[in-house]
């Protein structure tokens, strides 16, 4: 299968899952993989990030997502890993990997998976810190992102 989108609460190994991800592809001649990390910032820092979804529909969109840059970009592949739980600074939230003929494909199909995963997933974001519990809003820079492949 040429698409493979896992949702999960476990912690995953971003090295491990690239190896699996670049094993017998031949016909590949360029492969991305982007990983987005749970961010503490000094000016604000966070003790935890806890993600909600809807899995049925997180699933069925996630999967949209990678067809429509396989499509789009004439991928030979691509993988979309995304947790969902409570999650610790440093620790990886979601690993997107495209693998193309050609390396200009790779980078945009990866690009265009993250521009519409962060504005069209049904994921809720809460943060933990110092000062209680905190829903983080989506930002505009988000959807200036995704509007670029409209």
């Amino acid at each position: 299968m040429s698409i493979i989108v896992r949702l999960q609460s476990e912690i995953f190994d971003p090295g491990t899952e690239t190896n699996a991800f670049l094993k017998a592809n031949s016909k590949a001649g360029a492969a991305v993989t982007f990983t987005g990390l749970v961010r503490s910032e000094p000016k604000n820092p966070i003790t935890s990030l806890t993600l909600e979804h809807y899995p049925p529909v997180a699933q069925a969109q996630l999967e949209d997502f990678a067809q429509k840059a396989i499509t789009r970009f004439d991928l030979l592949k691509a993988t979309i890993i995304h947790r969902y739980g409570k999650m610790l600074p440093g620790e990886p939230i979601v690993q997107v990997m495209t693998l193309a003929p050609h390396r200009r494909a790779a980078f945009e199909g990866a690009e265009f998976i993250m521009d519409f995963l962060k504005t069209g997933a049904p994921f809720w974001k809460k943060e933990t810190g110092k000062n209680g519990e905190v829903w983080v809003a989506a930002e505009c820079r988000d959807d200036d992102a995704r509007k670029r492949w409209e």
